[in-house]
């Protein structure tokens, strides 16, 4: 039998889809004409990577996370946790990456998986589905051998029905019933999280990369978790569940917001309105971190001149500097 979600619109999950795209075209409105589009996007990616690694236990503070994206040393910390920082970043990457893809196969899945979760896995294998029986509290997640059905269902209605809603209600919808078929013996969490997100990256709800929903999880753990359980308890009607995201991605977007009226304000005039080719440039700086000026015209598809006219304005606003000498210079995001 195919998947087919269970849930209701009720006037209250109707009144916060609303005002969640108001707030949201609010927000990507200002973004659009602020030169400090890459400092919210990497404070996004941060507060995801802690946050939802936090969730399953990793004890690094969020400066801690900070460090780890920006290459520094963190002493006295151990292995593991750094591992599953860095491999978050990885599969934030990897999802960045593939933001435009319409069809998202097992394929997919997996290497998200192996990419999130090597190295780190208390048992089972990255990268490929379970072959044992798993519980998550006293839920008892379905036998191995209806994983792959299961999860077959649920990417085929991803991939098709998942566009007839809103990315606000897709997304909740994708996190939840991948938790539910918990098809790996570890690492579901981070990966259902990680998934919500993508749905909301391929559907350009969030096509900045701005927004940190993991972090509303985090700060109530038990809420989220017992958020999960209603639905199984409620013999799988997701409403509860739509209402409960839909609050965290509104808080979410509130946050935002508020950050973006400040950046504003300590910005003055240091203004300029991103084009399409920009945005690309900045995505490209931030995956590379440093780019020599072939790589930046050969990324962005254009003339030597052409690359050079899209990192002036970048450069007079701040957000990109030239290191090294002339002949071996190279750009980075400030």
């Amino acid at each position: 039998m195919s998947f087919q979600p269970i849930f209701t619109i009720t006037p209250l999950l109707l009144t916060r889809v609303e005002e969640i795209a108001a707030l949201r075209e609010r927000i990507l409105a200002a973004a659009v004409q602020v030169a400090w589009v890459p400092a919210l996007q990497k404070d996004a990616r941060i507060r995801n990577a802690h946050s939802s690694t936090a969730i399953e236990g990793n004890p690094l503070t969020l400066e801690q996370v900070r460090a780890i994206e920006e290459g520094r040393e963190i002493p006295a910390t151990g292995m593991r946790p750094r591992r599953e920082v860095a491999n978050y970043f990885a599969g934030l990457r990897f999802v960045e990456k593939n933001a435009s893809r319409r069809t998202i196969t097992d394929t997919e899945v997996l290497k998200l998986h192996r990419i999130m979760a090597g190295q780190v896995m208390d048992q089972g294998e990255a990268g490929k589905y379970r072959v044992i029986r798993v519980r998550v509290g006293d839920y008892v997640a379905p036998p191995p051998e209806r994983v792959r059905p299961l999860m077959s269902d649920l990417l085929s209605w991803w991939n098709k029905e998942a566009a007839d809603l809103s990315p606000i209600l897709s997304s909740a919808i994708v996190h939840h019933q991948f938790e539910t078929i918990h098809p790996f013996a570890d690492g579901n969490g981070r990966a259902g999280r990680m998934l919500s997100l993508w749905e909301l990256y391929r559907r350009g709800f969030d096509n900045h990369h701005l927004f940190s929903v993991d972090e509303f999880y985090w700060e109530d753990r038990p809420r989220y978790y017992a958020a999960l359980k209603t639905v199984r308890e409620e013999e799988g009607d997701l409403t509860s569940w739509l209402e409960y995201c839909a609050e965290g991605l509104r808080g979410t977007l509130e946050r935002v917001w508020t950050r973006t009226q400040k950046l504003s304000a300590h910005a003055g005039k240091a203004k300029l309105v991103l084009r399409p080719k920009q945005e690309q440039l900045l995505h490209l700086l931030r995956e590379h971190k440093a780019m020599t000026p072939r790589e930046i015209w050969d990324g962005v598809g254009m003339s030597k001149q052409g690359a050079l006219d899209l990192l002036r304005p970048l450069m007079k606003a701040g957000l990109v500097r030239r290191i090294g000498t002339k002949k071996s210079g190279r750009y980075v995001l400030r």
